[in-house]
């Protein structure tokens, strides 16, 4: 299909560059599948919007430090450093400001005494930086790192500390995200308290998000896009549990397009979700029969990036594009510190 097809304005002013707070004081756009009137509500309407004995499924991944700010080790060429995804223990493919002012084999000095060195460049651009010394990546990255923003924030505005805790989604536990699953920022004890109340089950998996998900569509048609790849993983008891939902009737609800992406990976053609822990590469377009997911939630998303064909593919191109509409003429906020949408097909 062509790009273009899901190209929109969005006013400049409807880009968040903070979350409200508390955080599950957002609005939410429903759609519902087929010519239903959009609903206009709110975050903490979600226990009302399902069903008992439906399931959210949310991703635990953390966000890490992973923008790093540095130079060539011979004092020339300032250099930014974004990792996008972890090879090993001491090796991250990243992706570099002024790469081209850095060569394979250059050491890269980044602050607090953190060095790399340069090695194998990839297809996509991105380079591996291998992290030199005996401390863990983890505590190099504490030292020299900053929150990795998504770019239409960073480029308005710098990291503070508000969005440690901003950008950090209540679930997070596992480290190893350069981007945070925002739908779920949203969430808060008290909405937790009322779904379980409801009696909506919630169950979790993990995939680390990579830098990856902000790069843009530089083709003309979707067939010519090469996808990025990140790690996930569901657990053989998680797997059986999310069985067990759909065998009960009841609905699987994505809480983000990591965790849709991760299930659609993982569900075998009949629908049931095997264990999986790996790289997924899944690309999801209008036209793909989903197999494992009857629901999203998830914020407003970029025009023609990937998420966005995703969410025309699950409610249709049309019924997405006149929700996008509907939410800009009525002042939603959009991308990660935005608003949020359930979408039911």
């Amino acid at each position: 299909m062509r790009v273009d097809l899901f190209d929109f304005e969005l006013p400049q002013d409807r880009i968040a560059l903070r979350p409200v707070r508390p955080r599950d004081a957002a609005r939410m756009l429903v759609v519902r599948g087929g010519d239903a009137p959009f609903e206009d509500a709110g975050v903490l309407d979600l226990p009302t919007l399902l069903e008992p004995g439906d399931a959210l499924v949310f991703n635990d991944t953390r966000v890490i430090p992973a923008q790093l700010e540095g130079r060539r080790a011979d004092g020339e060429a300032k250099i930014g450093a974004t990792l996008h995804k972890r090879l090993d223990l001491r090796r991250w493919q990243a992706f570099i400001r002024n790469a081209k002012r850095v060569k394979e084999g250059d050491q890269l000095v980044f602050g607090g005494g953190v060095t790399a060195i340069a090695e194998a460049r990839s297809a996509d651009g991105s380079l591996t930086l291998f992290f030199e010394g005996e401390e863990p990546v983890e505590v190099l990255l504490d030292r020299a790192g900053t929150m990795p923003l998504p770019p239409y924030i960073a480029q308005k505005r710098g990291v503070d500390e508000r969005d440690y805790e901003d950008y950090q989604t209540m679930f997070a536990a596992e480290d190893g995200a350069v981007a945070a699953p925002t739908a779920s920022l949203h969430f808060t004890d008290r909405l937790v308290e009322a779904l379980d109340a409801r009696g909506i089950q919630r169950e979790t998996l993990t995939l680390h998000v990579g830098a990856g998900t902000f790069l843009p569509v530089k083709a003309d048609d979707t067939d010519d896009h090469a996808m990025h790849s990140e790690f996930g993983r569901i657990d053989a008891a998680t797997a059986e549990r999310l069985n067990a939902v759909r065998s009960k009737g009841g609905r699987l609800i994505a809480v983000g397009t990591t965790v849709l992406r991760l299930l659609e990976s993982a569900a075998r053609e009949d629908g049931v979700i095997e264990p999986f822990a790996g790289d997924t590469d899944i690309f999801i377009t209008p036209g793909y029969r989903f197999r494992a997911v009857d629901g999203l939630m998830t914020n407003f998303h970029l025009p023609k990036s990937t998420l966005m064909m995703l969410v025309s593919a699950l409610m249709g191109r049309e019924r997405m594009m006149a929700a996008y509409t509907h939410a800009i003429e009525n002042e939603y906020r959009f991308y990660s510190y935005g608003d949020s949408s359930l979408l039911l097909p």
